[in-house]
């Protein structure tokens, strides 16, 4: 895997509005980028942007990131994640 693409072919620009995009490493920033990719995503989104994370991360590596992540991911992506991946759907908000 290429660790220094250029990440704005794949994902929005204004996901990464405070970044050098060109400078992201998709290993060593694969938080920011997972993060980000899902915190702009919608439902009806939800399937082509998910297809383009796992072309660079596997779906722990998703998984995780969500779980840990301090951005503000809403709830109905952690459930659509869950779904996804047949896991036991988490949250990020108490309800």
């Amino acid at each position: 895997m290429k660790k220094n693409l250029n990440i704005s072919a794949f994902f929005p620009k204004h996901l990464f509005w405070d970044i050098d995009m060109a400078a992201l490493s998709i290993e060593a920033d694969k938080d920011l980028i997972i993060s980000r990719a899902l915190y702009a995503t919608t439902e009806e989104s939800f399937e082509q942007e998910i297809s383009i994370l796992e072309n660079f991360y596997s779906q722990e590596e998703i998984i995780l990131t969500l779980q840990q992540t301090k951005e503000r991911i809403s709830n109905k992506v952690c459930l659509l994640v869950s779904q996804k991946y047949a896991i036991e759907p988490f949250l990020r908000y108490r309800v």
